[in-house]
């Protein structure tokens, strides 16, 4: 296992290439084992052994995707059985499966594990393909290894056998889209900023001239007279395909912390030179010095609001655009927001109190009422019920 697989684990999210690709069978005498694999020897015995009730498994559980994760290996299969009297016992049993690492996220391949048994299904139905004798399997042989190459390699390939011919693609399964709430805040990403607005559907062109990484969701919907469940809506597919990305309200009353990844902007070149040219506040002046956007990043911390920070370094001075450059730091995960939560501690809450749950931060709390975070700070203050949480 190289250094950087020993980071990963089960769950991580990260995708890995199909380490190897195997068809099993049920022989009447021997029972399960696997009767072809590419490349040969990469499932182990000791690990067909821990996992062959599965691979083969009872009949309930037939023609359902099945993953299995042992001993460092991933194993993605679809049992098939296929009833014939032309078979010993009367029923031929197999499962076609992809390997991969035990940490890769697999849920990719499953419906192109499906489509492939069914395939193989139809060819055993109609030339008996894969029940052939152990020494006519080279043509099997050649058929995984052009797949694991094509997949690994291209993501897709085509399959031609006799009149037969399948396509198979991996298609990448995105993580859900997020949740979009009115006081979220969308950034555009810049490889995006150049389509032109004609070719973006009615209600993105809409709302895209409002969207700057300023105005939040509540706001947009506001200004470009747009019902605000469909700016959600469509602000959810966009966050959904990365074309945009959710910030929280720039208030110079936010309190910021750096991350570890802020590290990378001394290692990243191409990073560190796309921060200067992004947070300069005047392009015609010589970019901002990495010291000093170092040093603004590095000094936001707990309890320092972005106001103190600014009052303290100057950064126009230095030609930083500190809005800028706390929008660069959130896009690119160098800081992150500490966000505030009142929570109501008496008894019976009324009014305001009721949202003061510790659920809703300030800036949601500002949306639904209409106020503004001074007035909500001033509310908080006077009440001795109420406390605040940072997170």
């Amino acid at each position: 296992m190289t250094n950087n697989q020993q980071q990963f684990y089960e769950g991580c999210g990260r995708e890995g290439l199909i380490r190897c690709i195997f068809l099993s069978e049920f022989h009447p005498v021997a029972g399960s084992k696997i009767s072809c694999q590419v490349p040969e020897g990469y499932v182990t015995k000791d690990v067909f052994d821990a996992v062959n009730v599965y691979i083969i498994p009872k009949p309930q559980l037939q023609r359902c995707i099945l993953t299995v994760n042992v001993m460092k290996t991933k194993i993605v299969g679809y049992p098939v059985k296929i009833d014939s009297q032309r078979y010993a016992r009367n029923a031929f049993y197999f499962n076609l499966c992809f390997v991969c690492d035990f940490w890769a996220r697999s849920v990719q391949y499953e419906p192109v594990v499906k489509k492939l048994s069914e395939y193989l299904t139809m060819m055993e139905e109609e030339t008996g393909f894969l029940s052939k004798d152990e020494d006519d399997k080279i043509q099997l042989q050649t058929l995984l290894g052009r797949i694991l190459s094509d997949l690994n390699e291209h993501k897709v390939t085509t399959i031609v056998e006799g009149e037969n011919t399948i396509y198979l693609k991996i298609v990448t399964h995105l993580p859900d889209p997020p949740t979009v709430l009115d006081h979220m805040v969308p950034l555009l990403m810049s490889e995006y900023k150049s389509i032109p607005l004609e070719s973006w559907d009615l209600t993105s062109q809409q709302i895209l001239p409002y969207i700057n990484g300023i105005n939040h969701i509540a706001r947009i919907a506001a200004e470009a007279d747009v019902e605000v469940t469909l700016v959600k809506a469509c602000i959810q597919n966009l966050a959904y395909y990365g074309v945009v990305k959710l910030l929280p309200i720039l208030k110079y009353s936010n309190v910021y912390m750096c991350t570890r990844s802020l590290q990378n902007l001394t290692k990243d070149n191409m990073l560190y030179t796309a921060c200067r040219k992004y947070v300069s506040l005047n392009p015609d002046r010589p970019s901002p010095s990495l010291a000093k956007v170092f040093q603004f990043y590095a000094s936001m911390t707990h309890g320092i609001t972005l106001r103190t920070i600014c009052q303290r370094l100057s950064p126009q001075n230095h030609n930083i655009d500190e809005r800028k450059l706390v929008i660069f730091g959130l896009q690119h995960d160098l800081i992150r927001c500490i966000s505030k939560y009142p929570v109501f501690i008496g008894s019976m809450p009324n009014g305001r109190q009721r949202l003061y749950t510790g659920t809703y931060n300030f800036d949601e709390i500002c949306c639904k009422t209409g106020l503004s975070a001074a007035n909500i700070e001033r509310d908080i203050d006077s009440d001795t019920n109420v406390t605040v949480i940072w997170k």
